[in-house]
């Protein structure tokens, strides 16, 4: 009890007019601390809550009772410490990018964020990659608008963390592909974000796997220790023991319809929904913008494959047989859950020329002294998207079956339509077909894609008449293609032999069978 409030008492007292007979002089200084006493221990009580009620004294049957202290109001103060603020920065994304554009803020000013909570979506001229919190905490600042260039090593946003001894502040470095052991859990692909226990993300790491790079098998696409161990073994070329697989079942026949004749007449519903396509708006004004993202990569490496001096070659493949063989697997494959176009014999092909030509796998020094064969054949798919020209590339076609190359087809077009293919796909490409029949044409003229020797693209495939080997006219089904090799360190025999090679495969793709491994 403070010594204003005592000295108020004893004025009080002293002041206070005592009847005659109800207590001797001897007891007052007893009474005063006593009162001092009790007093003491109700202003305790009183600072832990707010209290306005009267005192019960009749324990106290002598105390003197002082309406102008205990029906004060007191309020117990308590001061709560916040956390630091640190800036969360922009890690090195990789592959030599210096510079990013902010596409889209997940967060505002004043949102409370927790550990890997999407806070932004940034793009830059290889992929876009979804940026993850660090901390715990509240976001205080935001450092740039929609977008803006984000320079790497530069704040992203201010974060106020929770208070506690666990929280360690962020060095003013930026994070190099070997420096960064979390890169995997902090940098996600957009719309892809990694799921995994921490033992799985520690094999990961100790593998030096990135979690982005690896399809989960579990539920919600998590990732499984198994996932790790597959992936590992493609990389490696080990072969790992069989995990459990649910067997397949083949789709049921299709039930006993009813008559044509009772059923009314109805045309049959497309199956996939046609893309709507916005009316152009003529504004009448020239318009300028800076070029950035994937059409500032594309300047940069067209530029580059200016460079090389192409040679061309192309030819027709018959792929009647390849036709009808898609046609009986078709249906297996889709009960399995997966859309089987023609790409995969195509990539498998190529794969498949490349064992016999491997200088087409290779890639040669700036100054055009070395040639480095590649082991992997990480072969790449020219799409067209609403962001451009992308190119991601199957990993280790050497090792994957036409079904698995399928598999990962489906995944890329996947994430190309939606503008979320990440680094991992787009980089690291030794070999390029280009399927522009999709669209249409026969014959092309396709760039090389440094550093890449060599690359073909792919007419679209029609129904023309053929003589067969009794010369009787016949229906076929046929698809131009057009090579471009790098004609300092390819010549033109063995850019025809690896073709007329790769085109044998796929006029008798029963041929793939023995040399499949």
């Amino acid at each position: 009890m403070n010594g204003n409030n005592t000295g108020v008492l004893r004025s009080h007292l002293t002041s206070t007019t005592v009847p005659q007979g109800s207590w001797e002089d001897s007891n007052l200084e007893a009474n005063i601390r006593e009162t001092d006493t009790l007093l003491a221990h109700r202003y305790k009580l009183c600072c832990s809550r707010v209290q306005t009620g009267r005192p019960d004294y009749t324990r106290h049957p002598h105390t003197v009772f002082i309406p102008q202290l205990c029906s004060s109001r007191f309020f117990h103060t308590s001061y709560v410490t916040s956390g630091p603020i640190l800036p969360f920065k922009l890690s090195d994304i990789g592959e030599g990018i210096m510079e990013v554009t902010v596409k889209e803020w997940y967060v505002k000013e004043g949102d409370k964020v927790s550990q890997f909570d999407s806070i932004c979506e940034v793009q830059s001229d290889k992929a876009s990659v979804t940026i993850t919190s660090r901390y715990d905490g509240v976001i205080k600042k935001l450092y740039y608008e929609v977008d803006a260039t984000a320079l790497v090593g530069t704040p992203l946003v201010d974060i106020e963390t929770e208070p506690g001894p666990e929280v360690v502040h962020e060095e003013d470095v930026v994070e190099t592909p070997a420096m960064s052991n979390d890169e995997h859990t902090h940098q996600e692909i957009k719309g892809h974000k990694t799921q995994a226990t921490p033992a799985v993300r520690r094999l990961a790491m100790e593998n030096n796997i990135k979690l982005s790079e690896v399809v989960g098998t579990g539920r919600d696409g998590r990732i499984l220790k198994e996932d790790i161990l597959n992936f590992l073994a493609k990389q490696t070329g080990a072969i790992l023991p069989p995990t459990p697989f649910h067997e397949i079942q083949p789709p049921p026949p299709a039930a006993s319809a009813p008559s044509s004749a009772s059923m009314p007449k109805m045309k049959p519903t497309p199956s996939v929904q046609l893309p709507v396509v916005s009316r152009p708006v003529f504004t009448g004004k020239d318009s300028t913008e800076h070029l950035k993202g994937f059409h500032k990569a594309m300047v940069k490496t067209m530029t580059a494959a200016l460079k090389i001096p192409h040679f061309g070659y192309k030819d027709e493949v018959d792929l009647t047989r390849l036709v009808q063989l898609r046609k009986e697997l078709k249906g297996l494959s889709e009960a399995r859950g997966v859309k089987l176009s023609y790409m995969p014999f195509f990539i498998k092909a190529a794969s498949l020329g490349l064992l016999h030509f491997p200088i087409l796998n290779a890639s040669v020094d700036e100054a055009v002294q070395n040639i480095t064969y590649k082991a992997s054949h990480n072969i790449g798919l020219a799409m067209d998207t609403s962001q451009g020209l992308l190119v991601p590339n199957v990993k280790n076609v050497q090792l994957l079956s036409v079904f698995e190359i399928a598999v990962e087809l489906n995944r890329m077009q996947t994430l190309g339509a939606t503008g979320q293919l990440g680094t991992a796909d787009l980089t690291g490409g030794t070999f390029t077909l280009s399927n522009i029949g999709s669209i249409g044409g026969t014959y092309a003229k396709p760039v090389i894609l440094p550093p890449e020797v060599a690359i073909g693209a792919l007419g679209k495939i029609q129904v023309l008449p053929r003589f067969n080997s009794r010369d009787e006219v016949v229906k076929a089904h046929v698809m131009n293609v057009s090579w471009s090799a790098d004609h300092r360190i390819i010549d033109g025999a063995t850019m025809a032999r690896f073709s007329n090679l790769w085109r044998d495969y796929l006029e008798n793709p029963a041929s793939m069978v023995l040399d499949l491994k």
